[in-house]
């Protein structure tokens, strides 16, 4: 089985590129490589997301988790200048990139790391992730579950997942294991949701009254 986007590193020949990340509020031009996730094109999921997520809180520490080249941490580094904004991921080619667009945009709010360099007992007030569905069911219940965990009693997650591979199910997931979730956007297939600390009440959403 050849690489996949989640391998820690990348034995694909490396293919330069770039893609532009345009949205109402900015305009980021971020390097791209083989081997990392979505190097083409900035994926569908990744845009809805930052498209129809609420603005980040404007301080505290932020996470994206499955930060790849960088998209969804830069877009909250830029709309949240005052935050520390940390991106997580396994693969270190995507890591070098991310840091490389970080710099590149002036953003000196975000730092990319491997889980392990997280301090364990730093606490998220948001968390926005695409993350990485293909590394099957179980270990993408354990890598939620570690995160998920670690938001702060009044931090919220939002996750964007297609229905196709299996949003509506990690909705049922989720709930079932304590955490309160609602679906906050739905467009294209993809389902954003919103999840919030265990032990939290579920607020209504929009979709969740129709």
């Amino acid at each position: 089985m050849g690489d996949h986007y989640f391998t820690e590193r990348p034995e694909t020949a490396s293919r330069p590129g770039t893609v532009d990340l345009v949205l109402p509020d900015l305009h980021l031009r971020l390097a791209t490589d083989r081997g990392v996730f979505s190097p083409d094109r900035i994926d569908p999921g990744t845009r809805i997301l930052l498209e129809t997520v609420p603005p980040p809180p404007p301080t505290g520490d932020l996470l994206d988790l499955g930060c790849g080249y960088g998209p969804i941490a830069c877009t909250m580094a830029t709309r949240s200048p005052r935050a520390t904004v940390y991106g997580v991921d396994v693969n270190v080619r995507a890591l070098q990139l991310a840091e490389q667009n970080a710099q590149t945009a002036g953003l000196d709010n975000v730092r990319f790391v491997r889980a392990e360099e997280i301090d364990p007992e730093l606490r998220f007030d948001a968390l926005w992730s695409n993350p990485p569905i293909r590394i099957g069911k179980t270990a993408l219940h354990d890598l939620l579950a570690t995160w998920l965990d670690r938001l702060t009693p009044t931090g919220t997650a939002h996750l964007v997942v297609s229905k196709h591979l299996g949003s509506d199910s990690l909705h049922r997931w989720l709930e079932t294991h304590g955490w309160p979730t609602r679906r906050v956007a739905s467009r294209s297939a993809y389902r954003v949701l919103a999840v919030t600390s265990r032990g939290t009440t579920r607020p209504a959403s929009d979709e969740d009254t129709r």
